[in-house]
């Protein structure tokens, strides 16, 4: 007896699904063109009786928008690119090259993603700010402003390397042909070479991939930004800067300012994903990861 298939069932499943997940968008969107009196109403509406485009302007100079887009990229766009360099580099170790200890080495990394991240937090705050030699601090790590923590630098260092971002480059580069590596050794090219002219360009998929993820995790990432923010408040990004105006201002006032900075700091990663995303299916398909 055939199994009874209702096509249309799937596709309601799936359509319902698609608006549960696209309708909180639209409402932060319509809800960032509100004014204030608006959003305060006890009766919901999805649309916006008058549509108030100074909401945007507003957010720009009580937010301070500016400042805080341009710290969310810099911190993003170096974090994303050092874990780029880091997990292809040691991807590639781990995949092509022999040595004493790999096994050990790629078990302690894939172990190193058995904790969650906060719980390093408390030792990697401790070391930026009593980082020698650095923002004043003498050989000991003393007397200084703050060490790398006063600088945009304390808000990348610690994110340079991902576990998982070496684990997911090299389960893509052990799926490259042998044969390529070794007809490049024969003509006498250097690890390096082999690794930037021919292993690199191969792990487009992957390096996107991995550029999404990280991208969008340094974007959304709040706890270590705040303690940044701690100790230099020039060093704020858009998800601290926004969560500090709604603790500190009469939320009915400024949830409309919040939902158009949310929307700001929203299309960023939309662009990375829309310009990535046929990179992104390909790398996870290839990488065997499930």
């Amino acid at each position: 007896m055939k199994p009874i298939r209702i096509p249309w069932l799937s596709y309601l499943v799936i359509a319902l699904g698609a608006v549960a997940m696209v309708f909180p968008f639209l409402d932060m969107v319509f809800s960032s063109f509100k004014s204030a009196s608006e959003y305060a109403r006890l009766k919901y509406t999805l649309l916006p009786e008058h549509f108030v485009f100074d909401n945007y302007r507003m957010a720009f100079e009580q937010l301070k928008l500016s400042l805080l887009f341009k710290n969310s990229i810099l911190r993003s766009v170096s974090i994303t690119l050092l874990v780029l360099m880091t997990s292809s580099l040691a991807g590639y170790t781990l995949a092509k090259l022999r040595f004493p200890g790999k096994n050990l080495v790629f078990r302690f990394i894939l172990s190193t993603m058995m904790f969650p991240a906060f719980l390093f937090f408390i030792p990697n705050y401790y070391i930026t700010v009593h980082f020698p030699l650095i923002g004043g601090n003498d050989i000991a790590g003393n007397g200084g402003v703050g060490g790398l923590a006063a600088s945009p630098l304390g808000l990348i260092v610690p994110f340079a390397v991902s576990g998982f971002g070496i684990f997911l480059m090299r389960q893509f580069i052990m799926n490259i042909e042998d044969a390529y590596l070794e007809a490049a050794r024969i003509d006498s090219a250097g690890e390096l070479r082999i690794f930037f002219q021919i292993v690199l360009p191969m792990t487009l998929p992957a390096l996107s991939t991995l550029a999404i993820i990280e991208f969008i995790g340094s974007w959304n990432e709040f706890i270590w930004a705040l303690l940044m923010n701690s100790v230099n408040a020039d060093m704020a990004t858009l998800p601290v800067g926004i969560q500090m105006l709604k603790s500190h201002l009469d939320p009915t006032l400024t949830q409309p300012l919040v939902m158009s900075g949310l929307v700001i700091a929203t299309v960023p990663i939309l662009l990375v994903f829309i310009f990535l995303q046929k990179y992104y299916v390909r790398g996870m398909m290839n990488s065997g990861l499930k």
